[in-house]
């Protein structure tokens, strides 16, 4: 894993002259399962021999060591996201990449405004999550990404949804035609997952004797629902030995150390905080569940099931249902039910689902496929 240093890195200077370069924009690379994405797709494109910007609001964020020395870093060195479009458009106009990638709607409301002062450069926009119900659990610069959303994205030159859940949504909630908008299935299995979850991951939970244990991956936040993971880990405790591992971060982490303590469980909870390398934690365990009220696409889902690890998920909107076909490849459970989603738990833990079947479910989320997709919408 390398650090970046200044090989790969740039401030915005001098203008070049147009070429197939691309472009993805973010605000950082905190630890979010889009900023994750868009690194996996802009080291897949420079694989392939693209040249490639990533151009971050802000230098900053747990997945900077994983982007590769071939991918350049541009940093636009603004405060917020909305002042970053004067340095966004003075690198259009500068470096006139062939086409600008974002991710994240107050990022796409971003994009779209530079494009307005730069429209050279062709831009194509990213949705994640379900609009409808997103908005909701937003920061006040994501909330009016998405009251903006109706009068810009339709000035996107294409516009990409992770799962047909999230497309439907959009197209009702911004107004859009739904034959202007892609699906692209994210890029979640790339080359170095295998490699990544072999590695060590040491944690006394995981030692020969101990039981099995449960994990559950995500922001700490309102749209996870991790209470009703909670709860139904309390149920099936109560009938069985087993563990519960939740990585992430999140607002929530005291309410929900309270809430374990009040069930009965902490001993038998750890929350571990953002892991960089979850796929090691994924081939030690027994089940992933997740607990989610709303998603986009979950990649956690596809990592897990591509670290041959069993899943359980509720069928919120969207992608579980799509990632899952119908329940093919691991239990749907009703948004909320703790009785139910205990009771997906423990059959799962005793009937795990087989490995070919995890592998199969896994395939159309490879990185290669995704990004070459997403070619045809930047080059299009």
């Amino acid at each position: 894993m390398r650090t970046p240093n200044a090989t790969n890195r740039t401030m915005i200077g001098k203008s070049v002259t147009p070429s197939k370069r691309l472009a993805i924009l973010q605000h950082n690379l905190c630890s979010g399962g889009c900023e994750r994405m868009m690194v996996n797709l802009a080291t897949e494109w420079s694989q392939g021999g693209i040249a490639v910007d990533l151009v971050l609001v802000r230098r900053e964020g747990a997945y900077l060591p994983l982007v590769p020395p071939t991918v350049r870093i541009v940093d636009l060195g603004a405060r917020r996201t909305f002042t970053a479009i004067p340095p966004l458009v003075r690198y259009l106009r500068r470096v006139r990449p062939r086409a600008l990638l974002s991710g994240l709607v107050h990022i796409n409301t971003v994009a779209l405004l530079a494009k307005k002062l730069a429209p050279e450069t062709r831009v194509v926009i990213s949705e994640r999550n379900t609009p409808s119900v997103d908005f909701r659990d937003r920061q006040p610069a994501a909330r009016l990404g998405y009251r903006l959303a109706p009068y810009l994205y339709p000035g996107a030159d294409a516009i990409v949804a992770v799962s047909e859940g999230v497309a439907n949504d959009l197209a009702t909630f911004a107004g859009l035609s739904r034959d202007r908008i892609y699906v692209i299935r994210n890029p979640v299995v790339t080359r170095e997952t295998m490699t990544s979850a072999r590695q060590h991951f040491a944690h006394r939970w995981f030692e020969p004797g101990e039981p099995p244990v449960i994990i559950a991956a995500g922001r700490l936040a309102e749209a996870k629902d991790y209470p009703t993971l909670l709860h139904a880990f309390a149920k099936l405790r109560a009938v069985r030995r087993c563990r519960l591992m939740i990585l992430g971060e999140g607002e929530l982490l005291k309410n929900l150390t309270e809430l374990a303590s009040i069930l009965g469980i902490t001993p038998d909870v750890d929350f571990l905080g953002f892991v960089i390398n979850p796929y090691a934690v994924m081939t030690r365990a027994a089940l992933l569940v997740l607990s989610s009220r709303w998603e986009g696409s979950p990649n956690v889902l596809v990592e897990a099931m591509a670290c041959g690890l069993p899943v359980v998920s509720t069928d919120c909107p969207s992608g579980p249902r799509e990632i899952l076909a119908g329940g093919r490849f691991g239990p749907l459970v009703p948004v909320g039910d703790a009785e139910g989603l205990a009771a997906a738990m423990a059959r799962t833990l005793e009937y795990p689902t087989p490995h070919h079947l995890l592998e199969e479910a896994s395939r159309p989320y490879r990185s290669d496929q995704a990004a070459s997709r997403y070619l045809n919408a930047m080059y299009a």
